[in-house]
């Protein structure tokens, strides 16, 4: 989500279009370089969706081996998203005063580091803990690396080296889900843990060996009062309010259906094994697509008009997963991602659009939000699950679907409102 500079009284976090006198020292099309800068990026978003979403996959399996709930299964999940969305604001800020490449470095071996211990805990106690120290310091990577791509690389290359950077973290979060799903079906939920550290492990290396030395990086003191300042700015201003909302909104249905989906495919009706179920995640794919027609959407409907349309198609999609058939299944969960990823990419650009200032503190308080949507969804979607069936997880999905319904209704009813009475005053 793109971010732009904030003024210097609140230079707290990393914004993403910089007004650099170093133009001419940043990577451009075709150089070494951005190359190297790209492909640095991507594996780092690899690394950091491989392991934030490491165990949504095989929660069945962990269940089974730890004599768990699905409930408290998905607390492995929701964990994760908890520890980034509370640290993506301080954590990011640091960047600031110590540099965007070692925050990034820091931030992503120390997650590895966790990674490579969580398949010999044996307590969900041990690993919700580890998990959530994991998010946290995931929380290091996603602001800062858009960050150092906006200082580093020249504003001709911008869009397709973040382009690449967001394929990174699509692809991490599809193959992280698959690739522990497949082999803890083959051998367990350890060895599913195991074979998403080690992949992130290497994904970590290539990024430390790859990314070039920062040549436009200026520090700067982190100042918490103005950072306080700006966040409860952005709080109090109702149209952030609003889309920070549709943020958790979006994310609470995207947490529910993917941290239960797979419980449901291995029961009864379905009986699924454990790598099939988890096949089901190349349906993440959808989300790319409806990402890049997300533009075109709100550039016809317009802002609301776009939201009305995600949320609608993700509603629909809720409803056809309702009966015992794995074609309406596979159909509801397509229209589910596409409206999710619409929501989520119309709301998220509207962040930084509406932000006049603090651009980048915005954009980290939608992220809180989404993240803790994650969260809110995969545990309350368990939870419904395991008391009452796929049903009721399906019931807590269109709750956040109708609360997102009235919020951008309310913005609808705010936005009339307001053409009126400018009309009567210039009348």
């Amino acid at each position: 989500m793109p971010a732009e500079a904030a003024p210097a009284s609140s230079a707290t976090l990393p914004d993403l279009h910089l007004d650099l006198p170093d133009a001419d020292l940043r990577h451009r099309p075709g150089s070494p370089g951005l190359r190297r800068t790209q492909l640095a990026l991507f594996g780092a978003g690899l690394a950091t969706f491989l392991l934030l979403y490491s165990t949504q996959a095989l929660l069945p399996s962990l269940s089974q081996g730890l004599h768990l709930t699905p409930g408290q299964a998905s607390w492995t999940v929701s964990a994760a998203s908890i520890g980034l969305a509370l640290a993506v604001i301080p954590i990011s800020a640091l960047s600031e005063r110590f540099g965007r490449t070692q925050i990034m470095t820091a931030s992503v071996f120390a997650a590895v580091v966790i990674a490579l211990v969580l398949p010999f805990t044996d307590s969900l106690a041990v690993l919700t803990t580890l998990r959530g120290l994991q998010g946290v310091a995931l929380a290091g990577l996603p602001a800062t690396a858009m960050a150092f791509l906006a200082e580093e690389v020249h504003p001709s290359a911008l869009a397709p080296a973040m382009g690449l950077y967001v394929a990174g973290n699509s692809i991490g979060g599809m193959s992280g889900r698959l690739l522990s799903g497949v082999v803890a079906g083959a051998y367990g939920w350890r060895a599913g843990l195991a074979a998403v550290a080690v992949a992130s492990l290497l994904c970590a290396i290539a990024f430390r060996v790859l990314i070039p030395r920062a040549r436009c990086f200026r520090p700067g003191p982190v100042n918490p009062r103005a950072l306080w300042r700006t966040v409860t700015g952005h709080i109090r201003n109702p149209l952030l309010s609003r889309l920070f909302a549709l943020g958790l909104l979006f994310m609470t249905v995207f947490g529910a259906v993917y941290t239960v989906l797979g419980f449901r495919l291995v029961a009864a009706p379905f009986n699924l094994p454990q790598a099939l179920a988890s096949s089901i995640f190349v349906v993440y794919l959808v989300g790319t697509v409806a990402s890049a027609l997300s533009a075109r959407v709100g550039a016809r409907l317009g802002r609301r008009g776009a939201l009305y349309v995600a949320a609608g198609t993700t509603s629909v999609g809720l409803l056809l997963t309702l009966p015992d058939s794995l074609p309406l299944t596979l159909i509801g969960l397509v229209l589910i991602t596409a409206g999710f990823f619409t929501g989520h990419c119309v709301a998220s650009a509207a962040v930084g659009r509406t932000a006049t200032t603090g651009r980048a503190q915005a954009s980290a308080l939608y992220l809180a939000a989404y993240y803790l949507g994650n969260s809110l969804g995969g545990s309350v979607g368990a939870d419904a699950y395991h008391a009452a069936g796929w049903n009721a997880t399906v019931m807590v999905a269109l709750a956040a679907m109708v609360l997102a319904l009235g919020v951008t209704a309310y913005g609808s009813v705010s936005a009339a409102h307001l053409r009126r009475a400018q009309a009567t005053a210039l009348g």
